[in-house]
Order: C-alpha cells, then structure tokens, then sequence
C-alpha cells in the first residue's frame, strides 16, 4: 500500500528535478521501510552534507502520513497509525550513515559503561538522534535523552549506575 504512494512521489520529485531512475526497490529492516533508489544523479538529490536526501524523506513522510485515514476525535477511538518509519536511500548514502551512527552509539555507550558516567554525542538531526535512541534502547545499563534546543540539539547516553 504505501510502497505504490511512496514510488509514484518519488518518481513525481525525481521528474520535476530532470534526474533519472535507474532502480527503486523496497525493503523491511527493523520496522523500518527502506526505499532504494540507484540514480546517476546522486550528487544533485542527495546534497551537501544529505541535507536534500533528509528533505526528500521529510516529504515523502508528510505524503505517506497525508493518506493515511484522519484521526477520529472521539476519545473512545484509538487513533489510526502513522504510517512505517520510512527511509529514502540514495546509492546506499543512508544506510551508510545508518551503520555509521549505530558504530557511534555503541563506541559512547562503551564509554558511558567505562567512565561510569553521561557522555554527550555531537548535534545532529531529529532522525539521526532516532537512530541512536533505537539502537540503545534495549541496553540495561545505559538509556538515551535528547538534549538542547534547534541545531544544537543532542543525544546524551546516561549511566545507569546499577550497583
């Protein structure tokens, strides 16, 4: 269902920018749809520093969740989901990222364990802080706040001492 919605919007996006397609397929990992698409015009869609890839999922996430049934505004009724987590891959720039910032949550959390005490990870974006906080949040001896306000916001991954 939201596979069709999600590559009919990419390729809406991907024709208005004059970049071609050359594959878009779907995966499931974690609870999280992973739509990948190869294109020879990775530089343009993806953007300095992924700021264009991280726009791209913002919209297509805002498309996915705008087809999605209203919420009901009785309070008897349960809402309806969000929708999947959904991430738009570009010639595997995010998962990419994705690995590199599980590889960062762990190394913090090991320090966390080692110093006994909160390690503070540097700002990043709201779906990047998401990725630590998931990969942490079965850990017993450490847990994961956010910190800050704006672009200064970060994970903090605190020690639980269980002595």
């Amino acid at each position: 269902m939201y596979q069709d919605k999600i590559k009919e919007a990419i390729e809406q996006i991907f024709k208005h920018t004059a970049c071609t397609i050359s594959k878009c397929e779907f995966s499931e990992d974690s609870g999280m749809l992973w739509c990948e698409i190869e294109t020879p015009d990775s530089n343009f869609m993806i953007g300095r520093d992924g700021e264009t890839l991280r726009s791209l999922n913002h919209l297509i996430q805002k498309i996915v969740e705008k087809s999605l049934p209203p919420a009901r505004s009785d309070n008897n009724e349960i809402p309806p989901e969000r929708g999947p987590s959904i991430f738009i891959d570009i010639n595997g720039y995010q998962k990419k990222r994705f690995e590199n910032l599980k590889t960062i949550a762990h190394m913090m959390a090991e320090r966390a364990r080692y110093f006994k005490s909160n390690i503070e990870i540097d700002p990043m974006p709201a779906y990047e802080r998401r990725i630590i906080h998931m990969f942490l949040e079965n850990a017993k001896d450490v847990k994961t706040e956010s910190e800050g306000y704006g672009p200064n916001r970060r994970v903090v991954i605190k020690y639980i001492n269980k002595d």
